[in-house]
């Protein structure tokens, strides 16, 4: 006789989907017994538990058209299938739904098929019955199965969710479902006083954030979960001070706008990151008319690789494409985006092209290759200090290539042309806010057929490549100190999947010529971001970790604006973009500039390059560092000159 773990029923049980059958046939069996049982009880409480022998008869056909009626009602209610242990209030509904119409279509079969004189309350006490067994038994797995999960999370790590709200409620019940999760949860703490001492679940609502610190060391409390998804900043930073006062760590979920749609809330739990602490409020965008932009059609994003420029292609790919070109100069990270999107989006086309915005040949080759219909250009040199040293590497990149960029579109037919600006460019007092500024000058004068132009202008973004977080996070690491230009240095930031939703809205908001303005909130003070960062990190600011101020650097500002004033710009259909409404410049007249910076830049002289860009960009006001390079040069030519 074959051993069962060979044979060949081990084999049948071991093939998928042989064990959800058999799942099934125990629900089916389960149900059966409980229609026969509910059927003789009703029966034996009508008759005082004596059936008189004349009911017998009764009994036999009522029990046959019950068990058969209401099986083909609970198959077609689905009621065969789902896993007990998560039943919930709408399975209940239906399992009621369901008991109604098999009692009333199984007692019509039974007035035309059992003999008369069936007892007319049998139906309604059946019916009760019923529904209190199938209800029951499915409740009852479900409690046991809860049950035998907290057991196993007793002397696991000792939480308290804060949040009594939904998104709390939600997690109680994903951490007591996942038997994996090793927490032992102790209550709740809510910062609304009318939930204290209040029961949600079987779990007590403990206290107020205020009251942790006790409620810690009453508990022996090891971690605190945030299930506050829409808390804003202050909030936020609130409940980190209680903890950090309680001395226990804290995790949290996403915000709002991060929430992952059918995954599991649990699975989503992370350590609070510094954009938590922003507060940033959801974005909403109007999906459909994004959509109907970008589905189906060929889509190029110059700069794929880079911060931005990745964020688009992850974005555009959720609105289904025909496909996407990612065009790039840096190989090694356009290798790694070309392989993250094809294992995150295997179903759509990715192409990864190699070449340089500056090179104009290699874009028409591309763009005459795949016929885009729409060009999301991203590229551009963006370090101010940097920049302020290789004055015309910027001009060259962020001017001539996004000419180049821009004609090359509007030559191969691409309907719709999408420019990543920044906030540097309003009043630059750097090259790189020139040169951006003075890109868009350039697309809001081109009359190129039928191609649109857009730029879209907004801050820095959390988290970008060079940006101050990544940079913070390893002076932590390396025991700090953490350096902070200037103690009053502002700026606006937002998250990059924040910034690459509002960069599609915009484009098909903006008509084309214009500048769409993104609403940053309130601008940040750098000090505080580093300070968030380094409690976050477990720290102490100052203590753990210092603080070094080393002086702002070559074409930094202490603030960023994102336009002159209020009045430069004017709302659109979505609150968080507004359109710029400053003078512009004929397209003949700015071309006859750009012959000016191109010769500037081919006799590298750095004067003339700083006039030609002054005289664009009349509020331009070059930085005290390029200015003295500038000087310095001209007297080392007129001395080379006189030697």
């Amino acid at each position: 006789m074959k051993a069962l773990g060979h044979g060949p029923l081990a084999a049948s049980l071991s093939r998928p989907g042989a064990s959800e059958a058999l799942r099934r046939c125990g629900i089916w069996l389960s149900q059966l017994v409980i229609f026969a049982a509910s059927g003789i009880a009703a029966f034996l409480l009508r008759f005082d538990f004596k059936i008189p022998a004349i009911e017998l008869q009764h009994i036999q056909f009522a029990l046959a058209i019950w068990m058969i009626v209401k099986s083909v009602t609970f198959r077609l209610f689905g009621l065969h299938r789902g896993w007990w242990r998560y039943v919930s209030v709408p399975d209940v509904l239906r399992i009621a739904l369901a008991n109604v119409i098999g009692s009333v279509a199984g007692g019509a079969c039974i007035r035309l098929l059992a003999p008369p004189g069936f007892p007319r309350s049998i139906y309604f006490i059946d019916l009760l019955l019923c529904f209190l067994g199938t209800s029951g038994i499915r409740l009852a797995v479900r409690m046991a199965a809860e049950a035998a999960v907290q057991l196993n999370q007793i002397g696991g790590k000792r939480i308290l969710i804060y949040g009594a709200g939904t998104a709390g409620q939600a997690l109680l019940r994903e951490i007591r479902f996942n038997p994996q999760l090793n927490y032992d949860i102790r209550g709740f703490i809510d910062d609304d006083p009318s939930k204290k001492h209040g029961s949600i679940v079987g779990v007590r609502v403990l206290g107020q954030g205020t009251e942790l610190p006790r409620l810690a060391r009453m508990h022996g409390i090891d971690e605190v979960m945030i299930a506050i998804p829409s808390a804003t900043g202050p909030q936020m930073l609130a409940m980190l001070g209680h903890c950090r006062t309680a001395g226990v760590t804290c995790k949290t979920i996403p915000a709002v706008a991060e929430l992952v749609e059918g995954n599991n809330l649990a699975r989503q739990i992370r350590d609070v990151a510094v954009e938590d602490l922003l507060g940033r409020t959801p974005v909403r965008i109007d999906e459909a008319r994004i959509r109907g932009s970008v589905e189906g059609r060929l889509v190029m994003v110059t700069g794929a690789a880079g911060s931005i420029g990745s964020e688009l292609c992850r974005q555009i790919a959720r609105f289904h494409p025909a496909g996407i070109v990612g065009f790039e100069i840096a190989e090694s990270p356009l290798f790694e985006i070309d392989r993250e999107m094809r294992h995150v989006f295997p179903q759509m086309p990715f192409y990864p092209e190699i070449g340089s915005i500056q090179n104009r040949a290699r874009l028409n080759e591309v763009l005459r290759r795949y016929s885009p219909s729409v060009v999301y250009h991203a590229a551009a040199y963006k370090h101010v200090p940097l920049m302020e040293e290789h004055v015309f590497e910027a001009v060259e990149n962020n001017v001539f290539g996004t000419y180049n960029v821009a004609m090359a579109a509007a030559e191969h037919g691409v309907g719709n042309f999408v420019m990543i600006s920044s906030d540097k460019a309003v009043r630059p007092a750097n090259v790189m806010g020139a040169t951006k500024r003075v890109a868009e000058m350039l697309l809001t004068a081109l009359e190129a057929g039928g191609t649109r132009y857009v730029a879209v202008r907004f801050g820095n973004v959390l988290g970008s490549n060079g940006s101050v977080i990544p940079i913070f996070k390893k002076q932590i690491a390396a025991g700090g100190p953490i350096t902070v230009t200037h103690p009053e240095m502002r700026r606006f930031f937002m998250t990059i999947p924040e910034a690459c939703q509002l960069v599609l809205q915009a484009s098909v908001i903006g008509e084309s010529g214009q500048i769409c303005v993104l609403d940053m909130g309130e601008p940040v003070k750098i000090v505080d971001l580093a300070r968030n960062l380094i409690l976050l990190s477990g720290l102490k600011p100052d203590e753990d970790i210092r603080i070094e101020f080393t002086g702002t650097r070559p074409g930094e500002k202490l603030y960023e604006e994102l336009s002159t004033l209020l009045e430069d710009t004017a709302p659109t259909t979505h609150e968080k973009i507004r359109i710029f409404v400053g003078n512009g410049m004929p397209e003949g007249e700015i071309l006859a500039r750009l012959d000016c910076l191109r010769e500037a830049c081919a006799t590298r002289d750095a004067g003339r390059l700083v006039l030609a860009l002054k005289a664009i960009v009349l509020d331009y006001s070059p930085s005290a560092h390029l200015l003295t390079r500038v000087i310095e040069g001209r007297r080392r030519d007129a001395v080379s000159t006189i030697d």
